[in-house]
Formats: C-alpha cells, structure tokens, sequence
C-alpha cells in the first residue's frame, strides 16, 4: 500500500527556494581539498569539493529524491512555459521557425502515454505465460520496476516523453543505437528482456526481421509504438501485417496517448533506488556493450551536481543535439527539465543541419563534445583569422581575438569584456544564432586548450570542460567557463569523492612532482550500482571499500586548487619499437584544435615499428584555400583534391603543415611520417566511431589494416626528407 503523508511542501514554494540558492558561487565550488589523513599506500589522498568537505551531497532538497519528484516541482512552476519544441518540415523540404509544447502538456502527454503503456500490453493477444508477461500488470504495490521499455530512435519530442512517462510509472527503460548495428540490438532486447519497443517508424522493418531471425530470443517482444503516425490507408497498413506475422502488436505514439487518455491510471511514482535507466555503454573495444545500472538517486545526484555550476533559468533555451541514447545528453535533458527550460529537437541527426538549427532556436546553452567544437573552430577561422581573401577583416578579427584571449588569461573568471572589441564579436554570434549564448559545455573526450581559448575569445562566451562517464551518470567535474588556463576538468563534485591509485609500469605515483598521477578512482551517489546481469564486470570494476576505477589516468594539481587534469587512458596506449609511449588522442586533438584544414584524424602506431601514420580527414570548408594559397591550385571537388594528395610531393608537403602546426607542442617521436588523404575516412556506420565521435581504435585498426600496412611499406616519407642532401 502506498503511503502518504498528512502535510505536503508546495511544489511551487520548493521550486522558488531551489532556485534562488542555485548556482552555487563559482569560486565556491572550484576548488577541492583532500581529507585529512586519509592517504594510503599505493593511492593519493582523498578529495572533496572545498564547498563542503565534510560530506557527499545527493540531492538539491531533501524533498526532491527522484527525478518524478524534480519534473513534479518544475511543472507546478513553470506550467505554462515553453518545454519542448522540434521545426515542421516545410512543402519546399526546408524547415520552419521551432513550434514548442508547454510544460503542463508535456505532463499530461507523459501520463496519458505511461497509461497506453500498461493498456497495450495487458490488452496485448501475444502475451504468453513467460515471467516477464506475468509482470505486465499495473502495480502500484510492486517493489521493483516491473519491465523494462525500450527506445529506439534520434533525438526528438517522443523519445523524451517515454523518458518521462517511465518515470512517472516507475519503469525502466534502456535505449539502441544505430551504430550498434543488428546483432547488438539483438542482443540488448534479449537481456533486458523487453516486452515493448518504442520507436521512429524507419527502424520497425529492421526490428521485424529481428523479431522473425530470433523468434525464441525476442520472444518477450511483443509490442512496438512507432513515434510517427501510422496510415494505415497507405503503405503503412503493410507493416501492421508484418508486425503481426512475428507476432507484434503495432501501434503509434497518438493511439497509445488517446488509449491511455481513457483508460488513465494513477502515477507510480518511484523510489530513489528504483532503477531509472540500462544504459549500454557504444564502448571503443568492438566487445558487447555493458549495460550500466543507474538509479534515481543516481539521475538526482547528477542534475544536482549541475544546478551547484550551471546558470539557467526558467525560459530560457537549449538545444537537444547529442544522442539522447548516451548518458550526456540524457543528463542534459533531465537538468533543462528540472529548471523550466525549453529544449529544442534537431531537424535530423546530421551534423550537417546543426548550425541552421541552432540559428533557428538561438539557444542559451549549447552542450557538445570535442570534434564538434573542432569542427565549429575551423569554421570560424577560415571565415576570420584565416581568411585571406579579405585581408582588412583578417587583420581586425586577429586583433580583437588576440585582445580578448589575453583579457580572458589574466585570472579564473575573466570575461575579457573590451568596448572595442565586443561588437565586432557580436555580430558573430548574431550570424551563427548564439547571440543569447551564455555557455558551451564539452565532455566526452579531451579537448584542446587551444579550442577552448580560442572559441571564448572569438564568440565572446564562456567555455567549460567536463569529465563523466556512464557509469557516473555523465559529470563529476567541470572547469569554470572563464578558466584563466583551460585545461583541467575542474574540482570534483559536491556529489563524489575522489582518489588516485599508483600505477607504477607506466609510472604515474602519487609522490610525482606536480601533483598525484594515476587511476582516477570515484565513490559517491552519482556512482552506478552495477553492470546488469554482469556480476563479474561488476566485481572487477569496484574495490572492496567501494570505489569505482575509471580506467583514466588523472593528475591533480595543487596549484589550480587540487582541480584535476585527465590525461591518459591505463589502456589506450602503445610503445614504439624503440620504447617510446605514445598516447594518441592527445596528438589528434592537438593537431585538430591548431590545423583546421584536418577535420578527421586517426593516429596509430605499431610496437615493431619506429614512427606514427595517421588516417587524415579533410575538411572541405577549408581545404580549398588551403591549396590554392600552399601550391598556387585550383582543383573541382573532393575527388580530385584526393587524387592531387596521392602525389607524394603534394602529401608530403600537407604532412609537413600538420607537424609543423603542433611543432611547439609535440615531443619529436609525436610526429606523424606518413598519411592517408580522403574526406571523411570516420564514419559511424562503418563502426570505427561512436555515435559520440569517440574513435574504436580496435575496430579501427583493424578496419584500416591495409591502409596501414600500405602506408608502412611506403615508409616514413619524413625521413626520406630529413636525409636528402
């Protein structure tokens, strides 16, 4: 039986208490502090944030324990403020102004569409007597959720309504990806054993042939909701057959609202320690993904930790852009959420209609990982710093960037604000829609110093890195977004505490000069509670006190204020034949943030060999005038300026550009000898990236062998150049 209390806190009233105390005082939280006597051997101290020491914090108030309980107090607040928006796609096949759904409809959508949930599966004809179907029952008593839904689709309205309606009904759901491809789907709805699969109609014939290759597997499949309607007229009505020859009840997302519109059943709302979401981990190893289990404690502790460090308000605007199937992304919708504001759906998952987006939704808050901003960064520099075509706007935006990159550096907070420099900058941020940009945010890989420098300076905005992981809900650090010298990842949470365990062969201790080096370790409510169905991982991953090992390699630096700097992974490195250890998202991201003709770069290296090759890709913004100023040509298309790159002369000459661009920044066994040239060799659907652009290198390396052992049989074409008379 459910209990209730006599008195309850006004949502509302919670809502203006939370609000006002939050964000924390950057220069509160910016710094951590390690806990008395608390070293032991082999490890660093323990760190807490300096804000408060003397304990973990799991929560924003004492009321708000679930992420039911956040959207309960953000809707009462914010009932008639805009929550989620997408653009109609016009009858020219260009896309609208966004159109946007206020908070108190998305409320009733997400309890109209967790009621359709039960109604269709407790109404469903292929229920059988297996367990899972026994559990198809609407339970408000059950202590555990009692099935898992599943989604399947880019970002979009729909995806995020099943998010909220699970939680509202206390299910939890877990997500496939694309780039997983058909066996991994596979293998995700048959351990999670998943009744019902909410989708975007292009993925159901892929799900059908699924269905019917692995009939006994996915026998527990019996329902799929299609986030797009369905005619039923047209040749809509075939995939109703379909559906229904392996044994699946087809619906679309409007049937199962009005469906539970009249069949509406009361709210389960769920415990903290009911399990929110399965994420399935892209990995970078090729192997099955884990499924990483995280609660709601664990989703309230995340949104918490933001609210101490990012300023948005009731209103304002961010966009969705990241997969919604990765914990970043996730962690970014239940924060704007919690807050009232409005988030913006991209028209397509490409990042080829990003920016006409983002000048559609001039959103407040921009969250992005690393080859995006690299990517934005080479746009931005070939229209200003690099654009010798017009030499006087050259020259101008040089100053003003050179201006603002120095007022920003003098110390942790500085906007660098210039009255005569601003304005210039202004108008480009009016042209690309980030004139009400008040942050962008970077996670999931490292990103260079550089592109953070230069992305505050030229777009007039602040600029803060984070590190996450799934299995810590996304962030438990970020840098200040006017860091004097970008480059850390900021304090550890309030939310987490933090230690480094030694790591002697590849000689990270935590006696190093400079401060503590090794495996960064993490404990805390932010952190997972296991791997599903993976006891072994499970046991592997955590120490018999608790802390979870991360598998990166951490320094913390006492002169930031023990603020921590990622800098290796334990496994993602390799010695050359002559003993030197390379690291080689360090050169990629180096070479990337300082040439931006390169908007693609794979580095590999080979312990029997000498030097690095690369995988090069090009960037078809830049490379145009790269080649006519470099060698006086003027080539058609992305096939030929291939073809002139396959002249060793011209390569070599390309070779020696990217080297000499990171010359000051790179020990000389970091150089790269010899390259293959094309435009955009990374691609998600060949596998070798994840949907988050990390590269597989395993995949990878094994996906460009021939390249590579082509490119080795050519030899170092640096050397051949080093030794000529």
């Amino acid at each position: 039986m459910t209990a209730y209390a006599l008195f309850e806190e006004d949502p509302k009233k919670i809502a203006d208490f939370v609000y006002s105390h939050v964000p924390i005082d950057p220069k509160k939280v910016a710094n951590a502090v390690p806990l008395p006597y608390s070293q032991e051997k082999g490890y660093s101290a323990v760190y807490r944030n300096a804000y408060c020491p003397e304990k973990l914090v799991s929560r924003p108030h004492p009321t708000l324990d679930t992420l039911f309980a956040l959207f309960e107090m953000s809707s009462a607040k914010n009932a008639d403020i805009d929550c989620m928006g997408k653009r109609k796609k016009l009858p020219d096949g260009t896309f609208g102004e966004y159109e946007f759904i206020d908070f108190k409809t998305v409320y009733q959508k997400k309890v109209n569409f967790g009621s359709g949930i039960f109604f269709v599966l407790q109404n469903n004809p292929y229920k059988t007597d297996s367990e899972v179907h026994q559990r198809l029952r609407y339970d408000p008593s059950a202590k555990e959720t009692p099935f898992i839904v599943s989604i399947f689709s880019s970002n979009r309205v729909e995806w995020a309504l099943t998010d909220l309606a699970c939680t509202a009904y206390s299910l939890t759901s877990t997500a496939l990806y694309d780039t997983l491809g058909p066996e991994t789907s596979k293998y995700i709805l048959s351990l999670t054993e998943s009744p019902i699969l909410v989708c975007s109609k292009d993925k159901l014939p892929s799900i059908f042939e699924l269905k019917k290759n692995f009939p006994e597997e996915l026998s527990n499949l019996i329902a799929i909701v299609s986030m797009d309607t369905l005619d039923l007229n047209s040749t809509d009505a075939q995939l109703l057959q379909k559906a229904h020859s392996v044994n699946i009840s087809l619906f679309d997302f409007e049937q199962v609202e009005k469906l539970g519109e009249i069949n509406r059943l009361p709210q389960i709302p769920p415990r903290p320690e009911t399990v929110y979401t399965i994420s399935f981990t892209s990995g970078t190893t090729g192997a099955h993904p884990k499924g990483v289990v995280l609660t709601q404690a664990n989703a309230v502790a995340a949104c918490t930790y933001i609210l101490c460090n990012v300023k948005t308000t009731s209103g304002s605007k961010a966009y969705s852009f990241l997969p919604l199937a990765h914990i970043y992304e996730r962690t970014n919708l239940n924060f704007q959420l919690s807050v009232g504001a409005a988030l913006g759906y991209p028209q397509s998952p490409s990042p080829l209609t990003l920016m006409d987006d983002v000048k559609a939704l001039r959103p407040n808050l921009l969250a992005l990982v690393p080859r995006v901003y690299t990517k934005l960064e080479a746009a931005i520099k070939a229209e200003t710093v690099n654009n010798s075509n017009k030499p006087i706007l050259q020259s101008i935006f040089k100053a003003a960037i050179a201006k603002k990159m120095e007022l920003q550096a003098v110390e942790d907070g500085a906007e660098g604000r210039t009255l005569l420099y601003d304005p210039l900058l202004g108008v480009l941020r009016k042209k690309l829609g980030m004139d009400r940009l008040t942050a962008f945010t970077s996670g999931s890989a490292p990103i260079a110093p550089e592109t953070i420098k230069f992305l505050k300076a030229a777009l007039n905005v602040g600029m803060a890195q984070g590190y996450g992981m799934t299995e810590t809900f996304a962030g438990v650090c970020v840098s200040q977004k006017y860091e004097a010298n970008p480059g850390s990842c900021g304090a550890i949470a309030v939310t987490c505490e933090m230690r480094l365990r030694e790591i002697p062969e590849m000689n990270y201790f935590a006696t190093d000069e400079g401060g503590p080096r090794g495996e960064l370790m993490l404990r805390g409510p932010q952190i997972f509670r296991e791997y599903y169905k993976n006891e072994e991982e499970t046991a592997k991953t955590f120490d018999k006190d608790g802390w979870f090992a991360t598998g990166d390699i951490a320094r913390i630096d006492a002169t930031t204020g023990n603020r921590l700097f990622i800098i290796d992974r334990v496994k993602n490195f390799f010695k050359l034949a002559q003993g030197e250890y390379i690291t080689p998202e360090k050169i990629e991201n180096v070479i990337l943030s300082q040439f931006p003709v390169v908007a693609q770069l794979y580095v590999h290296g080979d312990s029997l060999k000498t030097f690095l090759v690369a995988i090069v890709g090009l960037d078809p913004a830049t490379v145009g005038r790269y080649i006519s100023k470099r060698f006086q040509a003027k080539l058609n298309g992305n096939d030929e300026i291939v073809e002139f790159f396959k002249n060793p002369k011209h390569k070599l000459t390309l070779l020696q550009d990217i080297n000499g661009s990171v010359a000051n920044q790179l020990q000389g066994f970091e150089r790269i000898h010899n390259i293959d040239v094309s435009f955009e060799p990374l691609k998600i659907e060949d596998n070798v990236v994840t949907p988050t652009l990390k590269i597989k290198r395993a995949i990878a390396s094994r996906f460009f062998k021939d390249t590579f052992d082509a490119l080795y049989e050519e030899g170092s074409l640096i050397r051949k150049e080093d030794t000529k008379l």
